[in-house]
């Protein structure tokens, strides 16, 4: 599998939060399954390959992205979990999110 250059970041800054929320959700739709609505391996290997030229993702590499992100144990992604999954992929963002916690619990104890 190719590493990925993290771009959320940058899309956070150029889109603004709402707009990167939507590039989420398009980003969602894209992978899911459009009968079950959430993304499975099988879907992921399909709409990535085909959507994204990421083509000859193996079975084992769809089940183990899916599984990184199933929060609830279902084998697939609901909207929720992919979103949650792509924000903990970008460590730039972690690192941001741990830094405005940390700066609004310091301003709670003022």
């Amino acid at each position: 599998m190719e590493n990925f250059q993290d771009l959320l970041p940058v899309m956070g800054e150029k889109l603004g939060s709402q707009g990167l929320m939507e590039e989420l959700c398009s980003g969602f739709r894209l992978l899911m399954d459009q009968q079950r609505g959430v993304i499975t391996p099988e879907s992921l290997r399909r709409n990535a390959g085909e959507a994204l030229g990421m083509k000859g993702m193996t079975e084992e590499e769809a089940v183990e992205m899916v599984r990184e992100g199933d929060l609830d144990g279902d084998g697939a992604l609901n909207q929720m979990e992919f979103c949650v999954l792509m924000v903990r992929l970008s460590p730039e963002v972690m690192q941001r999110s741990w830094s405005l916690l940390a700066q609004g619990l310091e301003n709670l104890g003022h």
